[in-house]
């Protein structure tokens, strides 16, 4: 083996390209790891900045309940319902539909049907009051005469017409059904 100077020197050039491509790899292996860091406490910084955000309104919203409770105490009084103003369960649901026992009031009434009497058994037209002249259209025989004879025409022309429209419903369903 006969080394020569030029050999030598080639060898020595590929070891020193070898050394500086291994400590490039390394450096860049290194920088990228630092990346990494930086990437994870950006999100950590996004995630605190969040957090801020988030802790800020949960305070101004206690305070603002604290003031809405200061308000409700001075002006208003409400209370919160407390557990025994629930219901457990269906037969305490139940216990609320009782029969009133004897003696007690008469239930409100919110809604009453119109009761037809011997004189209002047509409509509620003849009930109606002009309010020029003062009149009930009872005391109009020939507007009732005319307005009963009109009310049979038009009951009639609505129960053909519901007649059709029940018609054309079902023909309706029919026609979807048979698509589906």
């Amino acid at each position: 083996m006969n080394l020569t100077s030029d050999r030598i020197r080639s060898i020595g050039w590929v070891s020193v390209l070898l050394l500086c491509g291994a400590l490039t790899i390394a450096l860049m292996l290194r920088v990228n790891a630092v990346k990494s860091q930086v990437y994870d406490a950006e999100k950590r910084i996004v995630w605190v900045q969040q957090d801020i955000d988030f802790l800020q309104t949960e305070f101004q919203t206690r305070s603002n309940q604290q003031a809405l409770k200061q308000l409700n105490d001075l002006e208003f009084g409400y209370k919160a319902p407390v557990a025994g103003q629930y219901i457990e369960g269906e037969r305490q649901l139940a216990a609320l539909g009782k029969a009133a026992g004897p003696g007690a009031p008469q239930p409100i009434l919110f809604a009453n049907a119109e009761k037809a009497d011997a004189q209002n058994s047509g409509s509620s037209l003849l009930a109606m009051v002009s309010p020029i002249s003062g009149a009930t259209a009872a005391a109009m025989p020939e507007a009732g005469a005319r307005e009963s004879e009109q009310s049979k025409a038009e009951r009639e022309d609505l129960a053909r017409d519901a007649d059709a429209l029940g018609k054309r419903l079902a023909r309706i369903e029919v026609a979807e059904a048979v698509q589906q």
